[in-house]
C-alpha cells in the first residue's frame, strides 16, 4: 500500500485501465473500483484524482464501442452488393479453397470471402477492388474477429483489381511495405522468404498452413508475428546506427519514436503490435531521459492506450499472449537469471533462457486454453532458435530501408538473412525418437506399388539382419492399408493377383500388424 501511494502516476494510470476493462463487461463494477482507487491517494486530492481516473476509462470505453459498433450495414444485410472496396490485409487462404481479407466497405470494415471459383486480383495491401456479391452477417467461426471493428460478412462472386490505391499517409505506407515484400522475396528460397517476412513484418500469410501449425506446436510461433520483441530489436538496430553517425541524444530519441512510428502501421497495426509501440516508445523515452525504466508503468500505458483505442482488443488472443509474456518477463525474467548466472551459466545465455523460459511459462496457460496443446519443446526450441533471431531481423531491417531506394542494394542483406532464418526454420519441429524410422518405413510402402507389404516385409527383415531401425507396428499396419487401396485401383484387381504380394518370410511384427487385413483367394 505504501509503495503504492508513493507511484501516483503507475496507480492512476491502473485506474484508467480498470475503467476501460470494466465498464464494457462489468458496468456495475466501476463505483466499487472508483471507491477502491480512491483509497489508494495519500491526501484527498489524489484520491479524488484516482476514482475520476476509473470512471474517466469508463466513460472512454463506452464512448470508443459506440462508435466502433455504430454501423451503416445493418439494412444491406441479405441483398447483393456491387461496390469497390479497399483491401486492408492480405488475404490468407482456408479449407476448400477459400481466401478470406479484411476490407473497408463504405468506410466500415467488412470479412471478405471468396470461394474456390473467384480469382483473387491482387493481393496488395491498399488496394481498391470492385466486388459483386451478398453482404451477409458474420458467422459465429470469425466472431472473433468482432473484437476488430469487422461488422459483416461479403461472399464475393466476383472480383476485379481497379487499379486504383488509396492515398496519403496510409498509401505512402502501404508502398513502403509493398517494396518491403518484394525485396525479403529477392534471391531467396520461398520457405525462407515467407518467414524471413513473419520474423520482419509479422506477416505470415505466405507460410504454409503445416508450418504455422509446427512453430505453434513448438513454441516458436511469436516469431513470425509482430510484437515488441521486433519493436525492442528495431530500437537497437536504430540507436546503433544513430550512435555510429555520433547524433546527439535527442535526435536519438527522435529517430527511434519515427521508427516505431512507421514500424506499428507496417507491420499490420494490430493490438499487439500497438501494445508493443507504445511500450516500446514509452521504455525508450524512459531511457534516454536518464531516468530508470519505469518497465511498470510502460506496460501499464501500453494497456491504456491500446484499449482505449479498442476497447475490446483484451479479447483478441495475440494481444493476450504478448501482455502475458511481458507480464511474465517483468515477474520472472530477472531472477532466473541471476540464479544461472550464479550456477554459472554465461550471461548471454542466462538472459536468453531467462527471458525464453519465462515468456514461456506466461503463455502457456493460455496457449492450452485457446488452441488445446501445451508444447513441452517450447523452452529448448526457443534457446536454440535464440541465436538466430537478432541477426536475423537486424538484416532483414537494414534491407527493408535499403530496399526503398533500389533491390540491388538490399540482396546482399537478404541473402546473409537468410543462413540464421534458415537455421530457425529447422528448429520449430525438433526430432523425436523414432520419426525417422516411421518416416522411412512409410515412405518404402508409398513408393512400392501394388507389391508394398510384401516390400514393407522384406525392407523390415532386412532391416532387422542389418541391426538397422525398423518403423513401428502402427505405421507398418497404416502404410499396408494405404498400399492395399493402390493395389485394388490398379494391379491388385486382375485375376490372380496378390495385392498384397508375398516375398519370403514375413518378420514377426509385420505378420502381426497385417493379420487384420482381408486376404484374396488366387483365383
Amino acid at each position: 500500500m505504501r509503495e503504492l501511494r508513493a507511484r501516483p502516476w503507475h496507480t492512476g494510470t491502473a485506474a484508467l485501465v480498470a475503467g476501460l476493462l470494466l465498464a464494457p463487461r462489468v458496468p456495475l463494477a466501476v463505483p466499487l473500483a472508483a471507491l477502491v482507487a480512491s483509497v489508494l491517494g495519500s491526501r484527498a486530492a489524489v484520491r479524488l484524482a484516482l476514482a475520476g481516473a476509473v470512471v474517466a476509462g469508463a466513460l472512454v470505453a463506452q464512448a470508443r464501442l459506440e462508435a466502433i459498433d455504430a454501423t451503416r450495414l445493418a439494412p444491406r444485410i441479405g441483398h447483393a452488393v456491387r461496390e469497390r472496396v479497399l483491401l486492408l490485409d492480405a488475404p490468407r487462404a482456408r479449407a476448400f479453397g477459400v481466401q478470406v481479407a479484411t476490407v473497408r466497405l463504405d468506410g466500415e470494415r467488412v470479412l471478405l470471402r471468396a470461394g474456390r471459383g473467384v480469382r483473387w486480383p491482387t493481393e496488395r495491401v491498399g488496394a481498391v477492388l470492385a466486388a459483386r456479391g451478398g453482404l451477409e452477417p458474420l458467422p459465429a467461426s470469425d466472431a472473433w474477429q468482432r473484437a476488430r471493428g469487422v461488422h459483416a460478412q461479403l461472399r464475393a462472386d466476383a472480383l476485379t483489381d481497379t487499379g486504383a490505391r488509396r492515398g496519403g499517409l496510409a498509401g505512402l505506407v502501404d508502398g513502403v511495405r509493398a517494396r518491403a515484400q518484394a525485396v525479403l522475396r529477392t534471391g531467396v528460397p520461398p520457405p525462407e522468404a515467407a518467414l524471413l517476412r513473419g520474423m520482419a513484418l509479422g506477416d505470415d500469410a505466405a507460410l504454409p498452413d503445416r508450418t504455422r501449425d509446427e512453430f505453434r506446436a513448438s513454441g516458436l510461433s511469436h516469431l513470425v508475428a509482430a510484437s515488441g520483441q521486433n519493436v525492442m530489436l528495431l530500437a537497437a538496430l536504430v540507436l546503433a546506427v544513430a550512435a555510429i553517425f555520433g547524433l546527439a541524444l535527442r535526435a536519438r530519441l527522435a529517430l527511434v519514436l519515427a521508427a516505431i512510428a512507421l514500424y506499428v502501421p507496417l507491420a499490420g497495426g494490430g493490438p499487439s503490435i500497438q501494445r508493443a509501440g507504445v511500450m516500446g516508445a514509452a521504455a525508450v523515452v524512459a531511457v534516454l531521459a536518464g531516468r530508470p525504466a519505469a518497465r511498470w508503468h510502460a506496460l501499464l500505458l501500453a494497456t491504456a492506450v491500446t484499449l482505449a483505442l479498442n476497447p475490446r482488443a483484451v479479447e483478441d488472443v495475440g494481444w493476450q499472449l504478448s501482455f502475458a509474456a511481458v507480464l511474465a518477463i517483468l515477474l520472472l525474467a530477472g531472477r532466473v537469471r541471476d540464479g544461472l548466472v550464479r550456477r554459472g551459466l554465461p550471461r548471454g545465455l542466462a538472459e536468453a533462457t531467462a527471458l525464453t523460459g519465462a515468456a514461456t511459462l506466461g503463455t502457456a496457460p493460455l496457449i492450452a486454453a485457446h488452441f488445446g496443446q501445451a508444447s513441452l519443446v517450447s523452452l529448448p526450441a526457443n534457446v536454440l532458435a535464440a541465436p538466430a533471431v537478432a541477426p536475423a531481423m537486424w538484416l532483414a531491417m537494414i534491407a527493408v530501408a535499403l530496399g526503398q531506394l533500389g533491390t540491388a542494394l538490399a540482396a546482399p542483406f537478404v541473402a546473409l538473412a537468410a543462413f540464421p532464418v534458415a537455421y530457425a526454420r529447422r528448429q520449430r519441429r525438433p526430432r523425436r525418437a523414432g520419426e525417422r524410422s516411421r518416416r522411412d518405413g512409410d515412405r518404402r510402402v508409398r513408393g512400392s506399388g501394388a507389391g508394398g507389404d510384401g516390400a514393407t516385409r522384406a525392407g523390415a527383415y532386412r532391416g532387422r539382419r542389418s541391426g538397422g531401425a525398423l518403423p513401428d507396428r502402427g505405421a507398418v499396419a497404416r502404410a499396408q492399408l494405404r498400399a492395399r487401396g493402390v493395389a485394388r485401383s490398379h494391379a491388385g484387381r486382375r485375376a490372380g493377383g496378390d495385392a498384397l504380394g508375398r516375398v519370403g518370410r514375413r518378420p514377426r511384427h509385420a505378420r502381426r500388424a497385417a493379420d487384420h487385413l482381408p486376404r484374396r483367394r488366387p483365383g
